[in-house]
Parts: structure tokens; sequence; C-alpha cells
């Protein structure tokens, strides 16, 4: 298991489905998508990237590919998928550690293929994220620009929270929830000092959850907060 785990050793689907059986898990719908995950061989595009970028940016982007939604709360920063490059260059080039420029180059083309995905996905951002600048004036009215052309998308929805909206307290920080091929397979990212977390356990899923849908709740419904982000670029 350890091996299986470290991913030292492969997964075939006998493999799988003994498991599955000793551990007498009788979940048909839950074995068929595990015995789905294991026996795919498609190469990725993220491929290209391993040995160059860390392997949370690889796994990031493999579950994105995979994923039948995507959610996101965003508190301080324009999330990822919805930056310009100018954005991304900025906020990847304030890391610390510092990177160099070649290393923040490659992060921003990797950026760029992630985001060229059509999966439903919906953003909830706070006013903060929207004000913070990042860069200059100029870099800043762009990425707002930006959100409003992608949140006409018919796959995105954009929702904002304003700084005086009442009932905001469950959400201290950004959140990514990926949904997987069935619920038990979702996956929550959250960004910490030391790198992406991923958690998976079904209890702790569940708070995600409904964090989710209380955030949502609290925020501007998308044509109200096409109007804000509008207002916020015309203030630029």
């Amino acid at each position: 298991m350890n091996q299986i785990e470290s991913a030292l050793t492969g997964v075939s689907e006998k493999r799988l489905r003994r498991l599955a059986s000793n551990y007498a898990c009788t979940d048909k719908d839950f074995i068929e998508a595990l015995v789905t995950m294991a026996t795919d061989r498609t190469r990725g595009w993220w491929e290209k990237y391993r040995g160059l970028l860390p392997t949370p940016f690889l796994d990031l982007s493999e579950l994105e590919h995979h994923a039948r939604f995507l959610r996101h709360v965003a508190i301080l920063y324009v999330p990822g998928l919805l930056q310009t490059e100018d954005y991304s260059r900025a906020v990847f080039s304030s890391r610390l550690p510092e990177l160099t420029s070649d290393e923040v180059e490659l992060r921003i083309q990797h950026r760029k293929a992630r985001q060229e995905f059509t999966t439903l996905y919906e953003a909830v951002i706070h006013e903060a994220a929207l004000r913070i600048r990042v860069s200059d004036r100029a870099a800043a009215r762009a990425q707002l620009t930006r959100l409003l052309e992608l949140s006409e998308a018919d796959h995105i929805t954009v929702r904002v929270i304003p700084f005086d909206l009442d009932g905001f307290a469950t959400a201290s920080s950004t959140m990514t929830y990926v949904g997987g091929p069935l619920p038990k397979l979702d996956t929550v990212v959250r960004d910490a000092p030391h790198g992406s977390v991923l958690i998976d356990p079904e209890a702790q899923l569940n708070v995600y959850r409904t964090r989710f849908r209380k955030v949502e709740a609290v925020s501007l419904k998308p044509e109200p907060s096409r109007g804000f982000i509008h207002k916020l670029a015309k203030e630029l």
C-alpha cells in the first residue's frame, strides 16, 4: 500500500478489485470509478512540465482536467484560472523564496494552459481580491476587464462579496472544490505556507460543501456582480 500511495507501484484493475474485496467495499459505482481512474493511461498535457515544476502543480492540473465541476472561493487574489498574464506574473514574482525569471515564465505558461478549460466553474471572489493591486493600475484594470469578459462564458459564473455585505463569516481563506466522478471522489485544494494541501475525507468534504453553500448564499448574484466589477474598473 505504501508503494501504491507513493506512486512507486501501479494499480491494475485486478489488484484494485482485490483490494476492494479485502476492505469489504461493496459500492459498485465507487469501485468502477476507481477502476476507470486506475486504468486510464492517457498522457495529459501537464506531463510536459514533469521535472520542471513542483509535483503539486501537476496534481492540480490533473484534478482540474478530470473534474465534473470546479468551485472557488478567493479572498486575496483573483483565481488563477481567471488571471491575466500580467497579473499572474506579478503574483509569481512576489513569491518567497524568490523565483528566477525562467521559473516565473514557466509557471505562467502552465497557468495559461490550465485556463483552456470547459468545465463548469463557479468563482466567489471577495472585494479585497478585486481591489488589491498585485501590480500597477493598468494591470488591475485589465484584470477586472478580463473578469467581465470571462463571466459572460456559459461555463463560468463569477460572484462577488462586497466589503459591506452582511453575513460573511464562513470563509476565512481561499479554497478550490473539485468535483470528482462521484461525490466520494471530490477533493478540496487549500493553499498553505508550505504548498497546496489536498483534502478528501468525506467528513471534511461535507464541511467544505456547506461552507461553499453559505459563501454563495451571501454573495451577489452573477449580474449584480458584473455591475460591481464594472464599477471598480471605472474607478481605476
